[in-house]
């Protein structure tokens, strides 16, 4: 599956447990558990509770995603 695929919504952290996983709370009131992704891991992007995200989620488990982008307010 590639990026492409992926259903775009935007959402809050609002936990992070170990190993590099967040929980996002989605526009939509779902709770998912996401991951950081690699460009932001390689540009050393911080993201700390009560961010808003954009995630990534995956069509075939939407409750698990990926977090692409940052918002700044």
């Amino acid at each position: 599956m590639a990026k492409d695929d992926l259903v775009n919504v935007e959402g809050k952290v609002v936990d992070l447990t170990g190993g590099g996983i967040y929980s996002v709370n989605l526009e939509n009131g779902v709770l998912v558990k996401a991951r950081l992704c690699g460009k932001m891991k390689k540009f050393n992007i911080k993201v700390v509770v009560g961010d808003r995200v954009s995630v990534g989620v995956s069509p075939y488990d939407p409750t698990h995603g990926l977090i692409l982008h940052r918002h700044k307010f």
